[in-house]
């Protein structure tokens, strides 16, 4: 099973799972088809999302406005939007960890 990734008009969406209070910042894999992210802010008052948007937005050299948490604002599944990057611009920044489940 791998990271269903979805085109969305001018850029594509995928499923995050967030881990926060973890001791890095850091893509670790797959957590069944979302992508598993760590991150070190608690989930308190929207940090963990403020956190999520600036971590992957560095990531994947983008800017934090391309990048939109749209669903899941209060859980630790979400769905992300990334604007102005194609499905094959995603997986040459992704880390080859995503071919292995964690």
């Amino acid at each position: 099973m791998g990271l269903n990734l979805k085109p969305y008009k001018e850029g594509i969406q995928f499923a995050a799972t967030i881990q926060p209070r973890s001791s890095k910042n850091e893509i670790c894999g797959l957590h069944g088809d979302t992508l598993k992210i760590r991150l070190t802010s608690p989930p308190v008052e929207g940090e963990a999302n403020r956190a999520c948007v600036k971590f992957i937005a560095k990531f994947l050299e983008a800017t934090p406005s391309r990048v939109t948490i749209v669903s899941g604002l209060t859980g630790r599944k979400k769905t992300i939007r990334i604007e102005g990057m194609n499905a094959s611009e995603f997986f040459e920044k992704i880390p080859t960890a995503l071919g292995n489940n964690s």
